[in-house]
């Protein structure tokens, strides 16, 4: 006779439906069950369960509401592990979305239908879908978690389709609407650092957070391996989010001329302003020296555009406007790609897909002329 199993070692059994169940038996005598689409999943969960109630770990989700569970996420798992600036957005995703909704209803008891009823309430009240969309991610990220601890056995988030979000269309400069942007903004201030984004192609993150220690004029070439950002009102340097985003790249001739200008003017802001402040050294700042806020910069983009007679973009669209003028020249993708610092070539040529129909006819023209002459 096989010997009978303790009330530590768990159980294993395939449900009428087809779901595979665990049980492990907690301190307190009590059972808790464990689900799964196969028995080699329920035996990994099983016995981290097990090991869990061995080490003093192994929570008990009875009890515990969605708003306590997302109090515990935040602060064990997403503060140690990402930047200010992206805690800070998933904090406020569950302190003024997600808990004043669901934060009442039992862990265990989340279902689709609360998590639907959440999206659809967001949208009625005037929310975009894509912030809803965001919302609904960081409730996802924040349930995997759950069910990798074993509080819960699914993910309700997961099992309802985010709200239908319609592409941003981009909107990059033409060849002549590049050249007058550049000629309304000769002799600006800001022009070296409009110049740069648009023909490097720099996130305005990356263009903000450059330092002179990053840029080498003599040898013509600038590397990007950091970003401003604004937490709680103080600037900080933080590197760039992936290891694609950090890069080297060549500068064209005109772009060296004009950072030189630009050192030139920023040294004589420098000595009348005096020393610098908190150590700064960044290519593009206040007239004191000061990092400059992203919104500032876009305000005045603004209204550079209206002042030049052009179409009103966002600031991004200098850099979709780098990689569009380099594809319409029959740069290669790749190159493009790594430009920009993408992560995949797809990515590029997905977001430059408008440029595709006239890279085919530059094609057909190039192999007209390669045959042409012999069918004559």
């Amino acid at each position: 006779m096989a010997p009978r199993r303790g009330n530590r070692e768990g159980s294993i059994s395939r449900r009428k439906d087809g779901l595979w169940q665990g049980a492990v038996t907690l301190e307190d005598g009590t059972r808790k069950y464990l689900y799964g689409g196969s028995r080699e999943e329920i035996r990994r969960k099983v016995g981290a369960a097990l090991h869990s109630i061995d080490v003093g770990t192994m929570s008990e989700s009875r009890g515990i509401t969605v708003a306590d569970f997302l109090d515990q996420w935040l602060g064990e798992v997403v503060k140690p592990n990402v930047r200010p600036w992206t805690f800070k957005g998933y904090e406020v995703h569950v302190r003024l979305h997600l808990k004043p909704t669901i934060g009442k209803v039992k862990l265990d008891k989340l279902t689709p239908l609360h998590v639907h009823q959440l999206l659809n309430g967001k949208i009625a009240g005037g929310l975009s879908p894509r912030s809803v969309r965001y919302i609904r991610g960081t409730l996802r990220t924040a349930l995997n978690q759950a069910v990798h601890w074993g509080l819960i056995s699914r993910n309700a988030a997961s099992l309802v389709a985010s709200p239908r979000v319609e592409q941003y269309e981009i909107q990059p400069f033409t060849p002549d609407e590049a050249r007058s942007f550049l000629a309304a903004i000769k002799g600006d201030r800001l022009e070296a650092l409009y110049s740069v984004a648009l023909t490097m192609g720099l996130r305005q993150g990356e263009a903000l957070g450059l330092e002179w220690q990053d840029v080498d004029l003599e040898l013509g070439y600038l590397r990007i391996n950091k970003q401003l950002q604004r937490h709680d009102g103080n600037f900080q340097l933080v590197p760039t989010k992936t290891a694609t985003s950090r890069r080297t790249l060549a500068l064209p001739a005109s772009i060296v001329r004009s950072l030189r200008d630009h050192r030139l003017r920023q040294a004589d802001e420098r000595r009348a302003s005096g020393p610098l402040p908190g150590g700064w050294d960044l290519v593009f700042t206040t007239d004191r020296g000061r990092p400059i806020d992203g919104t500032v910069v876009s305000h005045h983009f603004h209204d550079v555009l209206e002042s030049a007679g052009l179409p009103q973009r966002r600031f991004h669209d200098l850099r979709h406007s780098c990689a569009t003028l380099l594809l319409v020249q029959g740069v290669s993708p790749r190159v493009v790609m790594d430009v920009l610092g993408h992560s995949q070539i797809a990515l590029t040529m997905n977001t430059y897909s408008h440029v595709i129909p006239e890279l085919k006819r530059d094609a057909a023209q190039r192999m007209e002329e390669l045959i042409g002459d012999r069918e004559r």
